[in-house]
């Protein structure tokens, strides 16, 4: 314990920098949902899901808990080429102790690059470029992740919503069909919600409703 609170408190340059690395890694570390969400394919995943579950009008079911597990593996799924290669191209050298760790740095952040560049609209990357007004980037090296990961999230956020309107139109039609049926039959005082949700349901399982919105969304990586 006096050796920990030493390596903070010394004047030893060497502890000085380890102490600052050890700062930075815990701070990384609380950071990690954060960069779990925006700079990987989950932002689209659990939006998509929540509007199934929201187009189907089935409240609390699947609950939260299922809905988040469900979009953790698959964003595990879709970025395991990309984790393996930030892993084999940083992370085991700098253990190895082969590179430094503004090596690792930069090596590390080029496949999340590539991944988030993919599936980022060049409008989106072009706004917060022109609104911090700097050079247009030669390559994909020179965009700063700054840059890069809030354009990425709102064009993941525009894609999953895009997903979510083809969703919910096959379900609103059950709706208004349902509504309409309940009003010529004069039946105005029952909720046309609750006759319409055992039709979509039904509907929902005829079509294997969760294996193609899987496939939708594994495709669109």
């Amino acid at each position: 314990m006096n050796e920990f609170i030493d390596m903070f408190s010394g004047s030893d340059p060497t502890n000085v920098a380890t102490s600052v690395q050890l700062i930075l890694l815990l701070t990384v570390l609380s950071l990690a949902p954060g960069i779990l969400i925006l700079m990987t394919s989950f932002t689209r995943i659990i939006i998509v899901l929540s509007f199934v579950r929201t187009s189907l009008a089935t409240q609390q079911m699947p609950p939260n808990q299922v809905l988040i597990g469900l979009a953790m593996f698959l964003t595990f799924f879709i970025m395991a080429p990309t984790f393996n290669e930030v892993y084999d191209e940083a992370l085991e050298p700098l253990f190895a102790e082969e590179i430094t760790l503004d090596e690792a740095y930069d090596r590390a952040s080029m496949p999340l690059k590539e991944f988030m560049a993919k599936h980022t609209r060049q409008k989106d990357l072009a706004l917060f470029l022109n609104y911090t007004e700097a050079e247009r980037p030669e390559s994909l090296e020179d965009v700063p992740l700054t840059t890069l990961v809030p354009a990425f999230a709102i064009s993941e956020l525009k894609t999953a919503f895009q997903m979510g309107f083809m969703i919910f139109i096959p379900f609103l039609i059950i709706d208004m069909a349902v509504a309409s049926i309940l009003m010529s039959m004069g039946m105005m005082m029952l909720p046309p919600v609750m006759i319409s949700l055992p039709f979509k349901i039904l509907l929902f399982v005829l079509v294997d409703g969760w294996y193609l919105i899987t496939h939708s969304l594994l495709q669109g990586f």
